[in-house]
């Protein structure tokens, strides 16, 4: 890829913020009042506000009409009016403090005649986060009807628009160029962390110096372009979540890598196999499984079918294989704003198809004392079928260091 300066791509605007909390309604159950939403990337989606969350309540109220309130702690209070996109920012002093911040939201909501409507909320109530403890919506407001509403904000999330879109073409093209380097660095004796590290620092150099400070929009899970083993190096990348140890690499290991690039808060997922050295016969036979896997589901994602028949498409492939022991998990799952997000290649999930959902694609193989054998690229639900975002090699010969 070329890293020179390409065309400014803009962060997402307000007016499609707005827009967004114009819609959520619906998608919520008919006569819907309000929602108050807690989870910060639905904040994050709506309000474009993105914060570190804590022991003290953050909430974002909406109202029909697209109208936000933005409900923080005192010390969130010049944060949230310098970068929110809300009409309105409530704040209260401090956690717990002499009244509960539950308790002043259900104030708010009662000054608004909210105290006996229909209230779609994400959670019933603050999650407990960093020891947080206190009453549910449903609690300080027992009038109310409070209705569970996540899998219709879920499914607005799941449909990208054209700016999303574009970000997330961006974040795809920084993290190939972030692979490209891990691969680049990586050979025998050198550690993990030093090839993760200078791989991840130069990439992100790169990317700020192409697309400037437009890379800095918030995005919680990742920051710059980064490429990384996540432990999965060798025996241990048979562990799909394996941890960073820091270990060097050797002759004839089997190696899982992952990266990616936050781009205007929205992000992408490249993963590869890669072999130090010549493979074994045995590591040959379960690439190739996991790359017929991989098409297998490329084949079977289209508009209109289920998520579920993708993965029961791959796993007929499992089965008629006797692979059963080493498949671990789902095909896929949605991506965007989040690392994951709702649907997911999965039999039990019935949600179809549509064109704009972003999703990875990463059927794995996990042999034990030999390797990880995972592939996952983003991919794009069109009219006609689907579209490959990333574009790095999948071919084993690209995939060998020497």
């Amino acid at each position: 890829m070329t890293t020179d300066p390409a065309p400014a791509i803009p962060p997402i605007s307000q007016e499609e913020r707005a827009q967004r909390a114009q819609n959520v309604f619906e998608h919520l159950p008919a006569g819907t009042d309000a929602a108050v939403l807690f989870d910060d990337q639905f904040i994050q989606y709506y309000a474009g506000f993105a914060f570190h969350a804590t022991e003290r309540p953050i909430a974002l109220l909406l109202l029909p009409g697209g109208e936000r309130h933005l409900f923080v702690p005192r010390l969130e209070r010049e944060h949230a009016q310098a970068f929110a996109q809300a009409e309105q920012v409530v704040d209260y002093p401090e956690y717990p403090g002499d009244v509960h911040p539950m308790q002043r939201l259900a104030a708010h909501l009662k000054s608004l005649g909210l105290d006996r409507g229909r209230i779609g909320v994400d959670h019933d109530g603050y999650p407990a986060v960093m020891g947080y403890s206190g009453p549910a919506v449903s609690e300080v407001l027992p009038d109310a009807t409070i209705l569970r509403v996540s899998p219709g904000l879920d499914a607005q999330m799941a449909l990208k628009s054209p700016a999303e879109l574009a970000l997330i073409r961006e974040s795809v093209r920084w993290g190939d160029h972030a692979h490209r380097l891990l691969q680049q660095y990586t050979e025998v004796g050198a550690s993990e962390t030093d090839v993760e590290a200078r791989a991840t620092r130069e990439a992100t150099a790169a990317m700020v110096a192409a697309i400037g400070e437009q890379r800095r929009t918030p995005n919680r899970w990742l920051s710059g372009a980064v490429a990384l083993y996540r432990g999965q190096i060798g025996a241990a990348s048979a562990l799909p979540h394996a941890m960073t140890s820091g270990v060097r690499f050797q002759a004839g290991d089997t190696l899982v890598t992952g990266a990616g690039a936050g781009v205007g808060g929205y992000i992408s997922e490249l993963e590869r196999t890669m072999f130090m050295g010549e493979p074994t016969a045995e590591q040959r036979t379960f690439f190739a499984h996991m790359l017929a896997l991989q098409d297998i589901a490329f084949d079977a994602l289209r508009p209109g079918a289920t998520c579920a028949s993708v993965d029961v498409a791959v796993q007929a492939y499992v089965d008629q294989e006797g692979l059963q022991a080493y498949w671990r998990h789902h095909v896929g799952h949605g991506l965007g704003q989040r690392i994951h997000e709702a649907p997911f290649l999965d039999r039990g999930d019935p949600r179809v198809l549509q064109p704009g959902m972003v999703l990875s694609v990463e059927p794995g193989l996990y042999v034990p004392n030999l390797g990880g054998f995972r592939h996952s690229d983003t991919i794009l639900v069109t009219e006609s079928g689907m579209e490959l975002l990333t574009f790095y090699p999948r071919q084993l010969d690209d995939l060998i260091i020497h």
